[in-house]
């Protein structure tokens, strides 16, 4: 909530600089001022809206730096959460003793493919992919494709160090 009333204060102190900038330019040719300003409250003027105009400037690069960091550290999130997927499948698909044609299939199964695609994708019927879908089914002692899927969401949601709050790693940092 902090940090929300801090963006709006300099936003808002951006958006009057701003206002007096242009409207300062438009009185020049307008004339809508009648009586002239003294130098030093018109100086006073375009220090304030120029400090405005840099202290919005200063807090845009520090969002911008930390958005920067935290999309660096959510892509390496994102990267070992991957690999530990990868992992996961490969030790999976041993424990079941899968054949290489197998885990070709299974892969496609939980990336969602549909049977036709997996055939298309294999060079091999339909019929063939039924019959490697249900080994693996078996293999794995699930019922369908959806209960494949479950077991390695499972497996990642039990693991700490690969999906872990956000929270968890930014007290650690």
């Amino acid at each position: 909530m902090r940090k929300q009333a801090v963006l709006a204060a300099v936003l808002l102190v951006q958006v009057l600089s701003a206002v007096f900038f242009v409207a300062d330019i438009a009185s020049s040719y307008v004339g809508l001022w009648s009586a002239p300003l003294s130098w030093e409250m018109r100086e006073y003027l375009e220090l304030s809206a120029a400090t405005g105009l840099t202290l919005g400037v200063g807090f845009g690069i520090w969002v911008l730096r930390r958005t920067m960091r935290e999309r660096n550290l959510a892509q390496e999130r994102l990267r070992r959460a991957s690999g530990a997927f990868m992992n996961l499948l490969d030790e999976r698909f041993g424990e079941w003793g899968l054949t290489p044609a197998e885990k070709d299939v299974a892969l496609f199964a939980i990336k969602g493919l549909a049977t036709a695609e997996i055939a298309v994708l294999r060079a091999t019927s339909e019929g063939t992919v039924k019959a490697q879908t249900n080994a693996i089914y078996r293999k794995a002692g699930v019922s369908g494709r959806s209960q494949l899927l479950s077991l390695f969401i499972e497996d990642l949601m039990r693991d700490e160090g690969v999906l872990r709050p956000a929270s968890a790693d930014q007290s650690v940092a």
